[in-house]
C-alpha cells in the first residue's frame, strides 16, 4: 500500500503564492501519473494538473500560466507551485497517483488552500 501525504496549504492573500507537496511512501511517480485535484466549496472535484512518467504536463485552463506541476523522483514527491492565486482557487487540494485506468489508485488526505480577496 502506498501513502500520499500533502503539505503546503494555508491562507494567502490574492496575488500570493503557495507550493504544495505530495510525498509518497515509496517510489511511484516514475511509473505513475501524479495529479492534483481540487474541490471548492459547493463545487465538483476537478483535475488541476498532471505530470506523466515521461514528464509531460497538463493543466486546467483556468490555472495555465499561474500553476506549475513538477516532480522530484529522488524525493518521491510531486509539487504544485501556485502563483498569482485568486479567491476562486480556494479549495481542498488532493494528490493522486495512478499508472493507468484500471491500475491501483492512491489518494492523499487533502490540504486546504484559502485565498482571501
Amino acid at each position: 500500500q502506498v501513502q500520499l501525504v500533502e503539505s503546503g496549504g494555508g491562507l494567502v492573500q490574492a496575488g500570493g503564492s503557495l507550493r504544495l507537496s505530495c510525498t509518497a511512501s515509496r517510489s511511484i511517480f516514475e511509473s505513475n501519473f501524479g495529479r492534483w485535484y481540487r474541490q471548492g466549496p459547493g463545487k465538483q472535484r476537478e483535475l488541476v494538473a498532471s505530470v506523466a512518467p515521461s514528464g509531460s504536463t497538463n493543466y486546467l485552463d483556468s490555472v495555465k500560466g499561474r500553476f506549475a506541476i513538477s516532480r522530484d523522483n529522488t524525493k518521491n514527491t510531486v509539487y504544485l507551485q501556485m502563483n498569482n492565486l485568486k479567491p476562486e482557487d480556494t479549495a481542498i487540494y488532493t494528490c493522486n497517483a495512478r499508472a493507468s485506468l484500471g491500475s491501483p489508485e492512491y489518494w492523499g488526505q487533502g490540504t486546504q488552500v484559502t485565498v482571501s480577496s
